[in-house]
């Protein structure tokens, strides 16, 4: 496939269960775990570190991921840089902006978001739509974080959690429902 580029002989490593999107453009080290989706306009360039999508994640249309380069002098960056790494069961909304970051299990990132540098969103965290999440700051687990700068807002509910696993799900069945349809 034309969008799935290989950079310096690396080559993006996609299970056989994820959609990737058409229009998604995947470059180097970026690995995409089982039942993921990759939807349309997303671009996952992992040419100066890696990008690690988990299980049952989708990262929705016109997102992009990037890392920080080993050695950045400004973010201190070790060997390996600051690769993305996003966990299983987690819905980055359209338009999103993740940038050298964690994100953890059983999280969500709303639409028009931007995580930086160095940043973390723990499990069952929640950064609201249009938040920028400023370098090295952190979700805690079970909190919901809003506006630009990114500061906590409140502890997610119990049905707020819970959503955050259905979305996962519907998300898994859409790209389910468009693998079958290509074939």
């Amino acid at each position: 496939m034309k969008n799935i580029l290989p950079y310096h002989n690396i080559t993006p490593t996609i299970d056989p269960s994820a959609f990737i999107a058409s229009t998604a453009i995947l470059s180097g080290a970026v690995k995409i775990g089982k039942n993921s989706g990759i939807w349309y306009g997303c671009v996952l360039r992992g040419d100066v570190t890696k990008i690690t999508v988990g299980e049952n994640t989708n990262i929705q249309d016109n997102c992009v991921l990037h890392g920080t380069r080993p050695h950045h002098a400004q973010n201190k960056t070790g060997a390996e840089g600051a690769p993305v790494v996003i966990g299983n069961n987690v819905t980055i909304g359209h338009g999103a902006i993740i940038h050298a970051c964690i994100i953890e299990d059983n999280s969500f990132i709303g639409m028009g978001s931007i995580i930086m540098d160095l940043a973390r969103v723990e499990e069952f965290g929640m950064l609201a739509a249009g938040a920028v999440l400023t370098p090295g700051k952190v979700v805690k687990s079970g909190q919901i974080w809003a506006g630009n700068p990114a500061k906590y807002f409140r502890d997610l509910n119990q049905a707020e959690k819970d959503y955050i696993k259905i979305s996962a799900d519907n998300y898994a069945e859409l790209a389910r429902e468009y693998l079958e349809s290509q074939k």
